[in-house]
């Protein structure tokens, strides 16, 4: 199976060499192309610092990371800026939505960003794919947390990446909501051909993936 993220010895630490703290200890793992995996383990054992490290929103001690086969520790911010371009959608647990812009104009933010323009009805169209087509120019404090969470997924999505990385993307959500953003995570991946990376404490999530990764205090066990 081809990977699409490679993880080869990576350590994390934070610190002075007089007061270390080790996030994680040299682990290794590969996630293929189309694969699913969940990441659990108890709070603080490293989960979300792989999200972050895969993204190259942080920066590795030690080892080697890389997404579709390319290296990406040691690139310089404007490189890693084009990797995410090119292979990531980030859902994070807190929507992180601008409060002054509709829903339609925060995802569309994220295809402005790629310096795509004029494609106001590629996102209205994939609003209407999460079931907001009323809400297309609502702002976020006129959403409730379910739809606000739609509409984060959607900004994610919008740039059809290979990889998906989500952080607890139900962590801010009830049952109901939880179950329907899940269903809508995994039927966009299985039918745009991505990988899916979600980091959870969910059970019944993790159950669903093709695989689980655990943590326990920075190593994979």
């Amino acid at each position: 199976m081809s990977a699409a993220i490679q993880f080869n010895k990576v350590s994390l630490k934070y610190g002075t060499k007089a007061d270390t703290v080790e996030v994680l200890k040299s682990i290794s793992f590969s996630i293929g192309i189309e694969e699913v995996v969940s990441i659990v383990g108890t709070s603080g054992s490293g989960k979300t610092s792989i999200i972050m490290l895969a993204s190259g929103l942080e920066n590795a001690s030690k080892g080697s990371i890389k997404i579709n086969n390319q290296e990406i520790v040691g690139l310089k911010e404007n490189e890693l800026s084009e990797v995410r371009r090119e292979n990531i959608g980030i859902v994070f647990q807190s929507f992180y939505l601008i409060p002054n812009l509709t829903a339609v104009e925060n995802v569309l933010l994220s295809l402005e960003a790629n310096q795509k323009f004029n494609l106001e009805k590629d996102a209205e169209e994939l609003l209407d794919e999460f079931g907001l087509s009323h809400r297309l120019h609502h702002l976020p404090s006129e959403l409730s947390g379910g739809e606000q969470q739609r509409v984060a997924i959607a900004r994610a999505l919008i740039n059809k990446p290979k990889i998906i990385l989500a952080d607890e993307p139900t962590g801010n959500l009830d049952s109901v909501n939880s179950e329907s953003m899940i269903d809508l995570l995994f039927d966009y991946t299985k039918r745009s051909q991505t990988s899916l990376v979600i980091v959870t404490h969910e059970n019944s999530i993790a159950k669903r993936c093709d695989r689980i990764i655990e943590l326990r205090d920075g190593q994979i066990v």
